[in-house]
């Protein structure tokens, strides 16, 4: 993939983000890729679906996996406006996720250079190479403000 791939598909899944946005979910959103095709996407439901585990990544993985018959999804890159927590990269290490790219580090769970740096253990059957900071400040922008209007909300007694 190039720099201006990476780029394409962070931008569709900041569109995902801002769908979840719209959903009043934190915005999130991811796309698995695979031969410059969209193999799965998806975005933060957790409220929605009142399942902790459908975080954007898990969701686009989930996605993938039944459009290709498979819950290995070898070949792919998954784009995500977030840095992943511990739950999500273990999700891509079991599917066999090929490469990651994401946008904005997460210092309060971040799970691959953040907090935790769960590629450097070395213990894990699976590799998976790691981009970070494309289009970090647009992914950032979305949920510093996204949390600067849910602030406004609480303050006023709106939920």
């Amino acid at each position: 993939m190039s720099v201006t791939d990476d780029l394409i598909w962070m931008n569709h899944a900041l569109g995902l983000a801002r769908h979840a946005a719209a959903q009043n979910e934190v915005p999130v959103g991811a796309v698995v890729v695979r031969d410059a095709m969209v193999l799965g996407e998806g975005w933060n439901q957790p409220i929605a679906t009142h399942d902790p585990t459908a975080h954007a990544e898990v969701v686009a993985i989930r996605d993938a996996s039944h459009r290709a018959g498979n819950y290995r999804l070898p070949g792919t890159t998954l784009y995500v406006t977030l840095e992943p927590c511990a739950m999500c990269f273990g999700a891509m290490v079991h599917a066999r996720i090929e490469r990651l790219v994401f946008g904005a580090a997460d210092p309060k769970s971040g799970a691959v250079y953040s907090v935790i740096k769960l590629p450097e253990i070395g213990e894990f059957n699976h590799v998976i190479t790691c981009v970070e900071g494309v289009l970090a400040s647009e992914c950032g922008a979305l949920l510093t403000q996204f949390f600067k209007v849910r602030r406004g909300m609480m303050k006023a007694g709106k939920s």
